[in-house]
């Protein structure tokens, strides 16, 4: 009987590893990565979400798999991009600016996680804020409240400013609200605020073509794709006339306008990994709140300044996070 017991022991202890050795693994989360957009221009904002993922114990190739999906400014790709990332399968989708409206109208079975410049409620993304709808959540970049600080720092720069012209796309959701702020700023600040609908880029070509005219004294854009896409022939148009151009995101002042201030997109990008961290352990996402920006930063072009003949006041230079010289 001790002999039996002895060779069942054995064996047991024998297969044990081998039963062990087959055990289906912890398995991979995987999340799409969806854009309008091209690589590089987003290279520096997936490299802080990622630094954001590592912060959540998440390592890209060891313990989570990102396929990244870029229809290379050919919006008409975005759905079938999109089909392609939730049929690899993926557990959760990020929808990246433009791509989120070339996929709204259609009901997906995997949770998505956008950041977008428009404005999630005029969107119909969200009934408020704190109510994101249907299976999707996630972050805005537009702060409504920014185009009047951009006027007031207009006029700190220019203090003899007196007429401004606002260029955006009425279409983009809460380019209405950008427009009414910055009007209300100019009533207080005694300005007088144009608005020029740009919808496209004839139209922006039409606009600029009948302000050489009587061109505008400064120029506030409304950051949107659409914007940053056709920045060059608005700063050519501004410097040619010595225009100073004041927008919200870096990349306007990177290419020549005077100054921007607005979101730090680093930040915002980073923060995508709380909400993918909390869809993936189990949360909806009609249970996350849309967050706006809560860090802003404020860069200055001194070459630029220097070819419209301005001086940075003080204040500025020391308010700036960064200086282009």
């Amino acid at each position: 009987m001790e002999r039996r017991v002895f060779l069942a022991s054995t064996a047991t202890a024998i297969l044990l590893p081998r039963v062990a050795a087959v055990q289906p693994s912890t398995k991979v989360p995987r999340v799409g990565w969806l854009t309008a957009q091209q690589a590089p221009s987003l290279a520096p904002f997936l490299d802080a979400f990622r630094d954001g993922l590592a912060k959540y114990g998440y390592q890209e190739g060891r313990n989570l798999v990102i396929e990244y999906r870029y229809a290379n400014d050919v919006y008409e790709r975005v759905p079938g991009l999109a089909d392609e990332l939730v049929h690899f399968p993926v557990d959760l989708l990020i929808a990246q600016g433009a791509a989120l409206f070339e996929i709204s109208n259609r009901s997906w079975p995997v949770p998505i996680v956008y950041v977008i410049s428009a404005d999630p409620v005029s969107s119909g993304f969200a009934t408020s804020l704190a109510r994101p709808r249907g299976n999707m959540t996630g972050l805005s970049l537009m702060a409504v409240d920014f185009n009047g600080k951009r006027l007031e720092l207009l006029k700190e720069i220019v203090p003899t400013l007196r007429r401004v012209v606002v260029i955006g796309n009425p279409e983009h959701p809460g380019a209405h609200l950008e427009r009414a702020f910055s009007e209300e700023t100019g009533r207080r600040l005694g300005l007088t605020i144009g608005f020029v609908p740009t919808r496209s880029l004839d139209e922006l070509t039409a606009a600029l073509n009948a302000m050489a005219a009587d061109p505008p004294q400064a120029i506030s854009i409304l950051a949107d794709g659409f914007a940053v896409q056709n920045r060059k022939p608005i700063i050519d148009f501004a410097l040619l006339h010595r225009a100073p151009v004041i927008s919200g995101w870096p990349v306007f002042a990177q290419s020549g306008a005077l100054c921007t201030y607005g979101p730090l997109l680093t930040e915002s990008y980073r923060r995508l990994a709380y909400y993918v961290d909390r869809i993936l352990k189990g949360a909806k996402p009609a249970d996350l709140p849309i967050e706006q920006p809560t860090k802003f930063e404020l860069v200055v072009n001194l070459k630029t300044a220097k070819t419209l003949g301005l001086t940075i006041p003080p204040g500025v230079l020391a308010r700036a996070d960064r200086v282009i010289e």
